[in-house]
């Protein structure tokens, strides 16, 4: 059903108070129960043409992006495209790397996606791993421990809509530098315990999960960690460092694509599917209502009131979710702790795949004075 039929049918069956309601609660679900497996926007192209190494895909500005991404169609189908090779009027021709599942076809509908890998470290990487779990206060929180020589671990903390294989590009850079690395799940993730109410909090709560991967770690052998998140798990674990009791331990965040407006944040995400502005607002609200959000406190995160280790901000002017003026804005007034890195032509969490030599050199420049 179109938005604008729900609103006038949803006004005349109950009025138009709980109609506003009603749509903004509706309009929320996609900011409170994230859709799984499917981190931003992945846009739906055709396959024009196959040759040895190339393929020729509907032109769209997704298939123009810079770097590396993954092509996903139904059936479990998946494979790997490159550098940009050509355009013409209707078709964008690219590197064709791998592909690994399925059969890629002319005519096949494909989705182009960040998650260019598949698996775990084993299995995508090569790396060997061991699956572990962190004690949580609502249960058992499933991780996958990477073994490395240092005494400081990096926790790796997703984003919302994706899961661990986020962390997958990182890991090779981390276990070359010999950082032991955790993986790790929280509330609400496959094969982690619910949320009690079955929402999203926009990290208020699910900071306790971070804060036990931490105990995990330290209960390991770890002298000190480093909290490495993506989007809402960025600032999963900012809330960390400025609210655990473990804190002390943290040597040093790394944010990439961090929610700091997590508003502005909602309204986005709402308007790039399709919602209009007005209704997106209420989106905002309902969020704010069902969650018990504290922007407040989501304030003080932003200005960096309570950041008392090294951080590495990573960020594009092109994201869709996390505009780039918040990240500027938390360098401008931390310059003594934030060092602020941003990749052009990145959408929401893609920065490694739109620049993964650029972005990975940047993590390495950063990490090492660490070690």
């Amino acid at each position: 059903m179109r938005w604008g039929t729900a609103a006038a049918v949803a006004a005349t069956a109950v009025g138009a108070g709980a109609a506003v309601v009603l749509i903004g609660r509706r309009v929320s679900e996609r900011s409170v129960r994230p859709p799984a497996g499917r981190p931003g926007l992945a846009a739906t192209l055709r396959v024009h043409e196959l040759a040895a190494g190339r393929v020729a895909l509907t032109r769209a500005p997704e298939s123009e992006r810079p770097g590396r991404y993954a092509l996903e169609w139904r059936g479990g189908g998946h494979a790997v495209v490159g550098e940009v090779l050509g355009t013409d009027v209707q078709t964008v021709t690219r590197r064709l790397e791998r592909a690994e599942r399925g059969t890629l076809a002319v005519g096949t509908e494909v989705e182009m996606t960040p998650r260019v890998y598949l698996g775990d470290p084993t299995t995508a990487l090569g790396l060997d791993f061991t699956e572990t779990a962190a004690e949580g206060e609502l249960g058992l929180l499933p991780a996958w421990y990477v073994p490395g020589m240092r005494g400081t671990w990096v926790i790796l903390v997703h984003g919302p809509g994706a899961d661990r294989t986020q962390a997958l590009p990182v890991l090779p850079l981390l276990r070359s530098l010999k950082l032991p690395t955790l993986t790790v799940t929280y509330r609400g993730d496959a094969g982690a315990p619910p949320s009690p109410d079955g929402l999203g909090h926009f990290g208020e709560t699910e900071w306790r999960d971070v804060e036990s991967a931490i105990g995990l770690a330290l209960d390991s052998g770890a002298g000190r960690v480093v909290l490495y998140g993506w989007s809402l798990g960025a600032t999963m674990c900012l809330l960390t460092a400025a609210r655990s009791a473990r804190r002390a331990s943290i040597a040093g965040l790394v944010l990439d694509s961090p929610i700091l407006d997590w508003s502005a944040g909602v309204r986005r995400e709402s308007v790039r599917a399709g919602i209009p502005g007005a209704l997106a607002e209420l989106g905002a609200l309902a969020a704010e209502g069902r969650t018990k959000v504290d922007p407040a406190a989501f304030a003080r995160l932003a200005d960096g009131t309570e950041l008392r280790v090294p951080t590495l901000l990573l960020g594009s002017p092109a994201d869709g979710i996390a505009p780039i003026g918040a990240a500027r804005r938390l360098a401008h007034h931390r310059p003594d702790l934030v060092s602020l890195h941003e990749l052009p032509g990145a959408e929401h969490t893609q920065l490694w795949n739109a620049h993964p030599d650029g972005y990975a050199e940047a993590l390495r420049r950063w990490l090492t004075p660490l070690l």
